[in-house]
């Protein structure tokens, strides 16, 4: 909401805090976050995510008293998913049990601050989802190297260039069309882009985490980066189809160079044009090999049913645990 609107009632606010084991990290950012939130014309409720883990929530973990947040939920997951799929079915478990005007997405770890969320929520007009850019990163050098390469494998082969991440806040009225989204469960941000759904960024500074260390290592950013580039699976696949037709198109002129030079000039080695034209018949062959093998999965993929959200989310669902105030 714009400083300033006029309303009737508090924005009612659900913030969504996908987790695993950062049970300690959250009650204090849910602390900082309650304290930032006095004074302010927001109703919030707080939704985490438990994604399997193997540690217990203890309600006792978490203050005697909030002033400006309503209640605590904790939905459980049967089994971990990971960070994005966590965050899918927690967005539809908003959409079918709890009403509010928009839902505000965040991790628990301290990165994404109660300032941030405070910048979110002013500039918050209910027209479009606000995603946070980056204006400053506290990650390691070597994990900013491997996140610039992801970020230049990922414009190479969608034409989308990586800008946000998971920090951000959207209309309810959104949440229906990402139910049925197939492509939430790959990837939360990419979805939003991907749904066509108005979108806007503002630049806000990451946090530091409040306590441990970020569990994101190479194998993981790989699986994240993969998981955001098959939300764009149909648009590789056309891209790399034309890459491999203009190869193999390649591949067939350097023989038919091969064969002019050998039958029309006196400049050929003996021996070289054949080793010239085998290899070439072989990079022809993997090329049209791999245009025909994207082309049928590409078909294939139009004519599979998807996973949808709306549909199957609630087989990953253990329960729903209320941690305050009835905790």
């Amino acid at each position: 909401m714009a400083e300033g609107s006029p309303q009737a009632s508090p924005l009612r606010v659900v913030v969504l805090i996908p987790l695993r084991d950062d049970w300690v990290s959250a009650a204090e950012l849910i602390r900082r976050l309650d304290q930032a939130l006095l004074a302010q014309p927001y109703s919030a409720e707080i939704l985490l995510v438990d994604d399997g883990s193997r540690q217990e929530c203890h309600p006792a973990d978490f203050p005697a008293q909030f002033a400006a947040i309503r209640n605590i939920k904790v939905l459980r997951l049967r089994r971990n998913l990971g960070h994005q799929r966590a965050i899918a079915i927690g967005l539809v478990h908003i959409e079918q049990s709890i009403p509010c005007d928009a839902v505000l997405v965040m991790d628990g770890d301290g990165e994404d601050t109660p300032a941030g969320a405070l910048q979110l929520l002013h500039e918050f007009t209910g027209q479009s989802a606000i995603f946070a850019k980056r204006s400053r990163r506290t990650e390691s050098s070597v994990f900013r190297v491997f996140y610039q390469l992801y970020k230049l494998v990922h414009y190479l082969l969608t034409g989308v260039k990586v800008q946000v991440g998971n920090f951000s806040i959207l209309p309810s009225k959104y949440l229906g069309t990402l139910a049925v989204t197939s492509e939430l469960w790959n990837h939360y941000s990419a979805a939003v882009i991907r749904s066509g759904l108005p979108l806007t960024t503002t630049p806000i500074p990451r946090g530091y985490r409040i306590t441990g260390s970020s569990k994101m290592n190479f194998v993981t950013l790989a699986a994240h980066g993969m998981s955001a580039i098959s939300v764009y699976g149909d648009i590789v696949g056309v891209r790399i189809l034309l890459g491999s037709m203009l190869g193999s198109l390649m591949a067939a002129l350097g023989i038919v160079v091969v064969i002019a030079i050998r039958v029309f000039t006196s400049r050929a080695i003996p021996g070289w044009a054949t080793y010239s034209i085998a290899a070439l018949a072989i990079i022809f062959i993997q090329f049209v090999s791999m245009a025909l093998s994207f082309t049928f999965t590409f078909l294939s993929s139009r004519i599979n049913l998807s996973f949808v959200p709306l549909r199957d989310y609630e087989l990953f669902v253990d329960g729903v645990q209320v941690i305050w105030p009835n905790g």
